[in-house]
């Protein structure tokens, strides 16, 4: 085998490593979703990845390494979202619309985001407190709403009194509850909070929340 030929072998192992962590990640997310740390079962995710559970553990270490790559992965899968939202061209206010509205649609088109979030808590964060990944995890969030709430303070738009880890308090509330809550607040209210006829109207909503709460107050004594 020529130089060349081994370096190709080597970028198709590397790509195959790549593809088989994605698939575990991705089947491995579902499992975690559905049954929480306790429940999911290592032996079917193997099965389903058609791989093994020595495998696994080479990739991840442990089932606990596993399950704190998927959250990791999670997590950074909607930072990776705030980071590249381009809202420097826009006012403050449709800036911070966007943020929410990207929320909003993030965690719809994500539902076992949502369910990881809740299990996690579940366990007081014990996992998601041991990941090296866990400063990157925060900092997207708070330097994007950080600018754009500078910016709406700079022009006298937004109140001075609040912070970005503040805004994104309310914003992820809204958007997590949606989720997290839908089955329980129609089993109470009859009302499915993910009915397609009222999606537009919660997605502006969560834009209102905090546009308004932003401005509440603004010049007056």
């Amino acid at each position: 085998m020529t130089g060349e030929d081994r370096a190709v072998d080597t970028a198709e192992r590397r790509r195959d490593a790549a593809r088989t962590r994605a698939d575990l990640l991705a089947v491995a997310t579902t499992e975690f979703a559905d049954h929480g740390f306790s429940g999911a079962r290592v032996d079917e995710i193997a099965d389903r990845t058609r791989t093994t559970k020595r495998m696994i553990y080479y990739y991840f270490g442990s089932k606990r390494g596993l399950y704190l790559a998927v959250l990791e992965h999670a997590y950074a899968g909607i930072r990776a979202l705030e980071s590249e939202l381009a809202v420097d061209h826009l006012d403050p206010a449709r800036a911070l619309r966007a943020l929410a509205e990207l929320t909003f649609d993030h965690h719809e088109s994500h539902p076992d985001f949502v369910r990881l979030v809740a299990i996690e808590n579940i366990h007081r964060a014990e996992h998601l407190r041991q990941s090296e990944a866990l400063a990157g995890l925060a900092a997207p969030a708070v330097d994007v709403l950080g600018g754009i709430l500078e910016r709406g303070r700079v022009s006298g738009l937004f109140r001075a009194d609040v912070d970005a880890l503040d805004v994104h308090m309310v914003i992820s509330a809204f958007c997590i509850f949606r989720l997290a809550n839908r089955h329980t607040f129609s089993a109470v209210f009859d009302r499915d909070l993910l009915d397609p006829a009222r999606r537009e109207h919660y997605r502006r909503m969560v834009g209102d929340l905090v546009v308004e709460y932003l401005t509440a107050h603004v010049g007056r004594t």
